[in-house]
């Protein structure tokens, strides 16, 4: 087995390893994972968003915004109590979405690596599932931004560290970070900046087991977690068991913001950034993303297009 597969099967096992996690916190923690989702925020149409809708634009089914979502992680999503409806924050924006447009929200799950195929084939109106803006993405794609890319450290209830806001907070703590994964990479970054300056490297450590990992920040055998601030801000609430010490873009040095992904040319973009524009405006937008402990990652204006990262 090569090392780079092996790598990927870590991460990989990982990730469906916190994904069982939260998914069963969550249950414990008595979240609604129904179908039917009641307390999810609904929205009135709003026509000044209609008016925005290409003529010649054929929905994928007539009178529904049909949306790829990758159930997976919460809070972005997961399978509901019925195993096959998507619940979760990116859902609920969907849904904000498709109610400002006047149309019915029909979600298609599909996996992570499906759904550009599924955008350029027509499969689907959109995708809204924690799609980064970057440059080359926007060559296919056009972007309503709906959400800050934010990182997060996490560090255990009653740690003695109350921030981690530049790469010299780091220095020689013990930090927990995914095989693999653009914070490992920005990591790593920050040890070399810190080397250079005289200061000792972070410990790097990783886990492809969450209770382990858990465990080893609850004990002290790490300091710190480095990971996707949504899905961690998310089990901290659930948990109770850590605390936020700190945030930076998922792009560090570079803003990267989160988007709903439509077919490049389509013309749905500007009516989408519209409908999340009226929805941050009435107050909705921030109840949803609130309903998932979402709020620190809350933007406020959507906008088409911006500057993405930039290509590698």
């Amino acid at each position: 087995m090569s090392y780079r597969y092996k790598l990927l099967s870590f991460a990989i096992g990982g990730l469906l390893s916190l994904s069982a996690a939260l998914a069963s916190v969550a249950h414990a923690q008595g979240v609604d994972l129904s179908p039917e989702q009641k307390d999810r925020v609904r929205s009135e149409k709003v026509q000044a968003v209609i008016d925005l809708l290409p003529e010649d634009y054929k929905f994928v089914t007539p009178g529904k915004l049909t949306v790829a979502s990758v159930p997976g992680n919460l809070p972005f999503a997961v399978y509901g109590s019925d195993t096959k409806t998507p619940v979760g924050g990116e859902p609920d924006v969907a849904q904000l979405v498709a109610d400002s447009l006047g149309l019915e929200l029909q979600l298609v799950p599909v996996a992570w690596a499906d759904w550009p195929l599924g955008i350029a084939s027509g499969r689907f109106d959109a995708v809204i599932h924690n799609v980064t803006v970057t440059e080359e993405r926007k060559e296919k794609l056009d972007f309503s931004t709906y959400r800050k890319d934010l990182l997060g450290f996490y560090v255990a209830k009653d740690s003695k560290i109350q921030s981690i806001a530049k790469p010299e907070d780091v220095a020689g703590l013990k930090v927990i970070v995914g095989a693999s994964t653009n914070q490992e990479q920005i990591l790593l970054r920050w040890n070399e900046a810190n080397v250079a300056k005289g200061l000792k490297p972070a410990e790097i450590q990783y886990y492809d087991d969450v209770v382990v990992q858990d465990l080893a920040l609850q004990s002290g055998r790490a300091d710190v977690y480095l990971g996707p601030n949504a899905i961690s801000a998310f089990k901290a609430a659930q948990g109770n068991k850590t605390r936020l010490v700190g945030t930076f873009s998922g792009g560090w040095p570079v803003t990267a913001e989160i988007a709903v992904a439509t077919k490049k040319g389509s013309g749905l973009a500007d009516a989408i950034t519209a409908a999340i524009n009226a929805q941050i405006k009435n107050g909705n937008y921030a109840k949803a993303l609130a309903r998932w402990n979402l709020s620190a990652e809350a933007i406020p204006e959507s906008q088409t297009n911006p500057p993405g990262l930039p290509k590698k």
